[in-house]
Order: C-alpha cells, then structure tokens, then sequence
C-alpha cells in the first residue's frame, strides 16, 4: 500500500512538471545578470521574483526608449536623458522638473511629493499604468513585444505587471558609481584645495547639507520642508500634503538625489532656479520661515541661512561638481539599442 502510495505521488509530481513545461513552453533559459552597488552602499533589496537578468534588463532598455509605450508618442527616455544624468531640459519641462533616475533602486519613496511607494516594479507599474497609460492591446499587437514577452516572462498576454517588471529590471541597473566622489571615497582620488574645503561645508554645521543629503547615496529619501515658500499658492507648491493632506507635510518634498547635481538646469520641484549657484544662495539667505520648517533649518545660528562667504559658496559648488560621473552619462549600456 505504502509503494502504491508512492508511486502515486511520483505521477502526479511528474504530471506536473510536464504540464508545466507545457504551459511554458517557449520560455528560454535566461543568463543571470549581478548587480554591483557602489561602494559603501546598503544592499539592495530586489523581488525574488524578479531576480535580474541580461534578457529582460534588455527588454527594459527597449521600452524605455520605445514611443510605443504610450499612445501620444512620449516615452521614459524623452525627458530622462542620458547626457544630463537621465533628467530633462526646458524642451521638455512640463508641470515640474523630472528627478533623475541614478540609484533608484534604494529608494522607496518616489515623486518629488513622496506620493509613489514601493519598489522599483511599484514605481514602473505606476508609470505605464497611470503615467503613460500604455495601450495593452496595441503592445500586445506588437510581435516582436509578444515573442519576448512568451519567452521570458511565459505569458501569452502583456499586462502592465509584466511591462513594470522589464522596466524594473533596466531601471535597477542605472547605477552612478564612478564620479570623482565616489573615487576619493575609494581612495582612487584626491580633491582639489577647494574641493575639500566644500566638502567640509558639506559634511558640517557649516553647511548642513549631509542631514538630508546623507553619505554616500546623497538623499536620505525622505520628505522636508526647506522653506522655499511661506505661501503655497499652487497645488504643486504644497507638496506632501497633497499625499497625506496633513497640514504637516505643507511644503514637503522628497530629498533630491545629487548624483550629476551639476548638469541640471532646473531645480526644485518647480524648477525655480537655474544654476548651483542660485540653490546655494537660497540655503545661504533665502529661506522662508514656516511654521512646519525642517528642524536642521532652526538650529542655532542657522534661522538665518547658513550665512556663507562667496568663497565658502564656491567652494561649496566645486565640490557639488565632484558628484559628476562622466561614465554613467556615456555608458552605452544605458543608451538606447
């Protein structure tokens, strides 16, 4: 009886497995592809169900440079560009300035108000979900789409899960590791005199810019008031409160990442300023006093702005400049196919 029993069960293991590999069966065996962080980094949390792979980080890059994704001819690549750190210019400036996509795969909170969570395969099915409203039946119309999708995902129809998790995949492996900064950390390099002297004002009292912008990954990734307004006269101008609507999180907004911070034109969640210089002269003297300001700007001394030399200023921006990874904005494995 215990034998029957067994080979009973060895059928119907066996059945399964052959159904399986029926159901599947244009699926092909993917090359695994490691993800190596940069220095210092925490590691990275990745779905297990969407362990990285060199076919569908492939398939990622393809969409994300692909006009087909959405049915008015926009498409990830049009304002994340590669030459500035894959953020935008003015030609394509709309409600408010893109954050870059550099290092997103540490981060949990996304939007400049915080009103994406999760991660990356959450962000991206947001994205053709909802941003681009991608067309699933004219993606599933497309061959070459439905061949790739059938052999590497195993489906007969594209959902938007599937896209979010291509797009993971690409997304994920946008890594800046290489600037001068990330070099010094390294011990690969040295700073310049005022360099270091910025780079002080950074990582001090004197400049407070490491509270939010935290080492090594330059953002903490959370929500604060700077103080860039005292009145909140637009619905973009409030911030987190259009997420929670909690009068707290008035003028909050999610800590820019630094990454190639010297070759945006366009700042803030508005892109109000134009140049470094103008968002350290904002930190120096221009900060609204608000009832909710972040606590790092009320300490002692700093009610004020941080009250900077113009050669502290300098210095400052000539270290901001170190954070520039001339690699990532030429690495061809990031450009479009």
């Amino acid at each position: 009886m215990k034998r029957f029993g067994l080979i009973l069960f060895l059928i119907v293991v066996c059945f399964a497995a052959c159904k399986k590999s029926s159901d599947n069966g244009n699926l092909i065996k993917l090359t695994p592809y490691k993800i190596v962080p940069p220095a210092f980094y925490p590691d990275m949390v990745i779905p297990s169900d969407n362990e990285p792979c060199v076919e569908k980080i492939k398939l990622g890059r393809m969409l994300y440079y692909d006009p087909q994704l959405s049915n008015d001819g926009r498409y990830c690549a049009q304002c994340h560009l590669q030459q500035l750190g894959f953020t935008q210019t003015d030609m394509y400036l709309n409600v408010m300035p893109v954050l870059p996509h550099v290092n997103l795969a540490w981060y949990t909170n996304y939007m400049w108000d915080g009103s994406q969570k999760g991660s990356l395969e959450d962000l991206m099915f947001f994205e053709v979900k909802d941003f681009f409203k991608a067309d699933l039946n004219k993606i599933n119309n497309i061959p070459q789409y439905k061949s790739l999708f059938k052999s590497y995902f195993g489906v007969d129809k594209i959902t938007y899960k599937e896209l979010a998790y291509a797009m993971a995949q690409f997304t994920r492996t946008m890594i800046s590791k290489n600037s001068k900064y990330d070099k010094y950390l390294l011990g690969e390099a040295s700073l310049t005199n005022d360099e270091e002297e910025g780079r002080k004002i950074f990582f001090t009292e004197k400049g407070d810019c490491f509270h939010c912008h935290t080492n090594p990954m330059l953002s903490d990734n959370l929500m604060h008031n700077t103080g860039l307004d005292s009145l909140y006269n637009k619905e973009a101008d409030k911030g987190h409160y259009n997420v929670t609507k909690n009068n707290l999180d008035l003028g909050k907004f999610r800590t820019a990442n630094l990454h190639n911070v010297a070759l945006r034109s366009y700042f803030m969640h508005d892109g109000r300023y134009k140049s470094l210089e103008e968002v350290v002269e904002f930190y120096n003297s221009g900060m609204r006093k608000v009832s909710n300001l972040d606590p790092i700007m009320t300490k002692p001394g700093k009610v004020n702005g941080l009250k900077l030399s113009d050669q502290e200023k300098y210095q400052l921006i000539q270290f901001l400049k170190t954070f520039t990874d001339n690699t990532y904005i030429s690495d061809t494995s990031f450009s479009a196919l």
